[in-house]
């Protein structure tokens, strides 16, 4: 499909019909709007060569695959702007179609980095990427910190607390001591007790391939969001089956699909899928059984997660955006996304605005202030209890 194809000026700012171009330059940048599944192998490549000289995180979720596997499960809706210059491909901006011109990064709600990806000196701004592809708005809540394009529509910035182990996971966990004493040494105890009390060995495997450690977790993920109150991402089938998808058939080097578990003998008490770079390890739905809750599995998981991620080279682990407990006592530093969305002038983008930002204002207000806060925790986990006593 070719729905969005137009000409605009590099670094202009002024986009151009398609007979159109600049005077003051011939260098022309064409977009053409495809299906992921619709990309050539030549443009994937292309997009692999053009992440890699981003010089940001080589985050998995920056990579075609991920836009590939949500592309075999949201066909109607993922789609790829493609840049093209002289034939060749500079720049890619994959984004989910909402109808009435709305937009989304792709993946949204479960991306943990998103933006466009371009040839570096590409002066492409936000306004120019959606009218080629069509769109009077694009909405992101992940966005990669370094999007120049896309800054004027930034609306909130959030931290996401990363593990550095570039130089090993001995040096981190020295790190810890200093840092967080207390909870390596009870971490770690833990992790003896339960080999003793649970009658079998801890052992651990970072990349699992048994489907039925993967069903297992989104069980225990599924159950852990109705005992907190909040919306099971796993009931969506879209989510669901974007996991299968990503362990079943994702695993190039610049993003494979990673199932961790820890396991007592042969029983599983605690899991981890997230997607994996050659240097990042983007930690994405972990859970643990709550039978073993007492022995704290899901720490000791993300211990030997950072061991073993070590050992295979990688140099971060991104714990994603959002404030818990366990990320601070876990982190060593803090990378920044951003939530907003850009829009083009027309009535479209009003109906956007319309929609979202009092929504955003009004989550923005409640973050900000910790005893509102601490009433809408409160509120989720009586809603968790409800929904806890009306499943039995």
């Amino acid at each position: 499909m070719s729905t969005g194809t137009v000409l605009f000026q590099q670094g202009s700012g002024e986009t151009q019909g398609e007979t159109g171009g600049s005077e003051l330059s011939g260098v022309r940048v064409r977009v053409r709007v495809v299906r992921p599944g619709e990309l050539s192998a030549r443009e994937i490549e292309a997009w692999r060569e053009l992440r890699g000289k981003a010089g940001t995180p080589a985050s998995p979720f920056m990579e075609p695959e991920f836009t590939l596997a949500v592309g075999q499960v949201r066909p109607r809706t993922a789609r790829v702007g493609v840049l093209m210059e002289d034939g060749e491909p500079v720049g890619f901006f994959p984004y989910e179609t909402r109808g009435l011109g709305q937009g989304r990064a792709i993946g949204f709600g479960v991306s943990d980095c998103q933006g466009a990806v371009l040839r570096p000196g590409l002066g492409v701004g936000a306004r120019e990427l959606l009218r080629g592809c069509g769109l009077a708005a694009w909405e992101f809540d992940n966005l990669e910190a370094g999007q120049g394009a896309f800054v004027h529509g930034v609306a909130e910035s959030f931290s996401s607390p990363v593990i550095d182990i570039g130089e090993g996971y001995e040096v981190y966990e020295e790190l810890l001591r200093v840092q967080s004493p207390k909870f390596l040494r009870t971490t770690l105890a833990k992790e003896r007790r339960l080999g003793r009390q649970a009658d079998g060995a801890v052992r651990f495997v970072f990349d699992e391939r048994d489907p039925e450690a993967l069903r297992t977790l989104m069980r225990w993920k599924s159950a852990q969001y109705r005992r907190t109150g909040r919306r099971d991402r796993f009931a969506q089938e879209w989510i669901s089956g974007l996991v299968r998808q990503l362990h079943r058939h994702t695993r190039g080097p610049g993003c494979c699909g990673t199932l961790s578990v820890l396991y007592v003998g042969e029983q599983p008490v605690a899991a981890h899928f997230g997607l994996r770079s050659r240097t990042v390890l983007s930690c994405w739905f972990p859970a643990y059984d709550p039978a073993f809750a007492k022995f704290s599995p899901g720490l000791i998981l993300h211990l030997r997660m950072a061991e073993a991620a070590a050992r295979e080279g990688i140099g971060l682990l991104d714990l994603g955006r959002g404030a818990a407990e366990y990320k601070d006592s876990l982190k060593t530093g803090e990378l920044r996304v951003h939530e907003g969305a850009c829009t083009r002038p027309g009535v479209r983008a009003g109906l956007h605005w319309l929609g979202r930002a009092p929504v955003r204002r009004a989550h923005s207000y409640v973050r900000n202030r910790p005893r509102l806060a601490g009433y809408a925790q409160r509120a989720l986990n009586h809603v968790g209890r409800l929904r806890g006593g009306t499943h039995g």
